[in-house]
């Protein structure tokens, strides 16, 4: 009997070249599965396995993971308000790894000798894949085509004619990776450093004007409600680019350090992502003290850039996602977003936690808990350390370095 593989299927043209090349070059027997994490709908999931099947798959397994993704991966961005490089929400970056997970589900479940996935050498996603495979299955071979043949499109697609597999393979000028948590869009202009996509380029094209408020509502961090519209954190999400991706909202171009050590460039649209973190992101500064803002914005970056490097397991992710949920007990409220043509603004926030009490003053107005001669005295003795340093330390020289 042929020895048997699972392959990461997607219906791209490398993941099709995949099925024929394993099953005819290496003697495997392919069983290919394709993990949804918000970015194909029913129907589209129901053209893959049918492209998969015909490819001379096995068996096809679809699995719908988009509900764990938001519960083990997007939670936690939102609660630590995660932008990779101030920017970019780890829109795609974030889903790889439990898609990865789902693809091992299947590799244990039929004994697989071997795991497979399309990943080119040049990106980030191989590794992504690869380490999932390599820290909890190191006895499963990992075979990734693309990669170890280097092969051209062109190159791909005259295979799968010569085996008899005609399908219309669109060259599109961009390259487009859609998810729950935003959408990524690479092409020319992107491989460089002043480049810049086009209008046309994006998905969500822009056809609102004028503008429009919305609230979301928040519960210990997660939101809830959508104008007043109560539903589950992913259908809000999916809700919130509908009504938002319109207006061009959430376009951008995030540029950084890559797995593999060279700066990256990628463009992206995440309406949703970015309004519900900076949404939620007011909210905290309200709710929280100066200390929980500070120690959340340390471990989230650090907790960002783990993801994004495909670190998620390991353990210290654990530790901080138990922080970043503790964090959360008094993150609930509205937030008011304006919306309007390639831009939003956050207006203000109501919450029972809010910390922002007129009870003890108003800002720059009024104090109601402490007099001016208590600020004399507090002064002074804030000041008392630094007039120590002053007085042994020569002035003059300290203030012209």
């Amino acid at each position: 009997m042929n020895k048997k593989v699972v392959l990461a299927f997607s219906g791209g043209l490398d993941t099709s070249f995949c099925v024929p090349y394993l099953k005819n070059e290496r003697n495997f027997e392919v069983h290919t599965v394709m993990v949804n994490t918000g970015g194909f709908s029913e129907e589209e999931a129901k053209a893959i396995e049918k492209r998969a099947l015909e490819l001379g798959a096995a068996t096809h397994t679809t699995v719908d993971a988009t509900e764990t993704y938001y519960r083990k991966g997007i939670r936690y961005l939102i609660f630590g308000n995660i932008l990779k490089n101030n920017t970019y929400p780890l829109s795609v970056s974030s889903e790889r790894v439990f898609q990865a997970l789902e693809v091992l589900k299947q590799v244990k479940k039929i004994g697989a000798d071997a795991v497979a996935h399309g990943s080119t050498g040049a990106g980030n996603d191989q590794v992504r894949f690869d380490i999932v495979f390599e820290i909890l299955a190191p006895e499963v071979e990992i075979i990734a085509p693309i990669r170890e043949l280097g092969l051209s499109r062109k190159e791909e697609i005259d295979y799968l004619q010569k085996h008899g597999f005609n399908f219309f393979w669109e060259k599109s000028r961009y390259s487009i990776n859609q998810g729950l948590w935003g959408t990524s869009i690479g092409g020319v202009e992107t491989l460089s450093s002043h480049g810049y996509l086009p209008e046309e380029a994006y998905p969500a094209q822009v056809t609102l004007e004028g503008s429009e408020i919305i609230t979301i509502a928040f519960e210990k961090g997660e939101p809830v409600a959508l104008n007043s519209e109560k539903m589950t954190p992913v259908e809000l999400i999916r809700k919130l680019r509908e009504i938002a991706a319109p207006y061009g909202i959430g376009r951008d171009t995030h540029v950084g350090d890559t797995i593999i050590g060279i700066k990256g460039r990628v463009a992206f649209e995440a309406a949703a992502p970015l309004i519900i973190i900076k949404a939620h992101h007011l909210l905290e500064k309200h709710v929280l003290t100066k200390a929980q803002l500070y120690w959340k914005e340390q471990l989230s970056g650090f907790y960002g850039q783990m993801m994004h490097e495909a670190q998620y397991l390991d353990q210290v992710m654990r530790n901080i996602e138990v922080f970043l949920e503790n964090s959360q007990h008094a993150v609930t409220g509205e937030v008011q977003v304006r919306l309007q043509p390639y831009n939003f603004q956050v207006l203000g926030c109501k919450s029972d936690f809010d910390l922002m009490s007129s009870k003890f003053g108003d800002y720059g107005e009024a104090n109601k808990s402490f007099t001016g001669r208590d600020v004399v005295g507090f002064t002074k003795v804030l000041a008392n350390p630094l007039k120590i340093y002053y007085s042994i330390h020569d002035e003059e020289s300290i203030l012209q370095q």
